[in-house]
């Protein structure tokens, strides 16, 4: 809190809302006596700063930004505008703030509810996610489907993939990246996290290694599936249909693996998204159709598949699952224990 209210006062009212008084509360006469250098290391153990002026305000921001902290500032007054404009989040009250405030802030909020903040942080954290979801999904289903078209091709051995191959796995993809993964609802822990550094790019060498991993694996299965076909003398449409099958059962259970940060559960079953049913299930519809429905059977240059070939096809995927959610189990970040100065936001505020 930092407010140009007698001590007296804006430890009443802290009291009040809850906010914990980590500290003596520091006056701006003693802020003013403070070097840069003192004062960034006071600023973790106090939570009160009265009697403060604008100028103090904006010392105290640059001094927070300075420790490498994400600093949000709320304010609705003129003497709060060059510490709304100086943080990285300024947050000016929409109904009784001053035109000042409001100009100098990157948000308003219309509502001057403070929880309306806590869900916007929310919000955007789950925008966060989906997009770095969809990311590693396009980059790691297109892996196996270049190296099925090129593995063949280099090799001199049936080709694997045609162009309606091709058009039907992005009947599948282009609904999965753009629509389902993004309405995904957020993570559970979503709110417990702290601040994602600002430096952090969004599709980072660590998301970008598991997605490879990810495609790798699928590419090595359905590989392994395609050359043992051509090994044991099944003829080209055999193996084209047992691979391609593999393909888009692996492709789906990545779908399901990528719809949440966390390991796969039954819990995915009482998943609100219903775009990721429907794309799963219809996925699934017209992978049989092209099977089992002769004149599609022949568009697509498959043979007919036993259940025996269909159990291979579905082993094969739950491998994929068992390799994506293993993937997942290692990348699990370590539990830390977070500063004072960065603590999660609660839901409740």
């Amino acid at each position: 809190m930092i407010t140009g209210d007698y001590p007296g006062t804006a430890q009443t009212i802290a009291r009040q809302i809850g906010l914990m008084q980590m500290g003596a509360i520091m006056t701006g006469s003693e802020l003013d006596l403070m070097s840069d250098a003192e004062l960034q290391e006071r600023i973790q153990s106090t939570n009160i700063f009265a009697r403060a002026v604008p100028e103090q305000k904006l010392r105290l921001v640059n001094a927070l930004k300075a420790k490498g902290e994400v600093v949000a500032m709320t304010g609705d007054g003129v003497n709060d505008a060059p510490a709304l404009k100086s943080a990285q989040i300024g947050i000016a009250m929409g109904q009784r703030g001053t035109d000042v405030a409001r100009e100098s802030a990157a948000l308003v909020l219309l509502d001057d509810d403070f929880s309306s903040i806590v869900q916007a942080v929310k919000l955007g954290r789950r925008i966060f996610d989906n997009l770095r979801k969809a990311m590693a999904y396009l980059l790691a289903i297109h892996i196996p489907i270049a190296g099925m078209s090129l593995i063949p091709v280099l090799f001199k051995l049936p080709l694997v993939l045609l162009p309606v191959h091709v058009a039907f796995l992005h009947l599948i993809i282009d609904p999965a990246c753009s629509i389902v993964l993004e309405a995904e609802p957020a993570e559970a822990t979503v709110m417990q996290r702290p601040p994602r550094n600002p430096k952090e790019p969004l599709f980072g060498r660590k998301t970008l290694g598991l997605a490879v991993l990810q495609g790798v694996g699928i590419l090595v299965i359905v590989l392994a599936i395609f050359v043992a076909a051509l090994y044991r003398r099944q003829g080209e449409l055999d193996a084209r249909a047992l691979t391609f099958t593999t393909l888009i059962l692996a492709n789906l259970f990545l779908i399901l693996s990528e719809s949440s940060s966390s390991r796969l559960s039954l819990k995915i079953l009482k998943s609100p998204n219903n775009a990721l049913w429907w794309v799963i299930g219809g996925g699934l519809v017209f992978l049989l159709l092209v099977l089992y429905v002769p004149f599609l059977r022949q568009l697509f240059s498959f043979s007919f598949l036993h259940p025996i070939d269909l159990a291979i096809c579905l082993g094969g995927g739950a491998i994929s699952l068992l390799w994506f959610e293993q993937l997942k189990f290692l990348n699990q970040p370590k539990r830390v224990i977070q500063s004072k100065s960065r603590k999660p936001i609660p839901e409740n505020l």
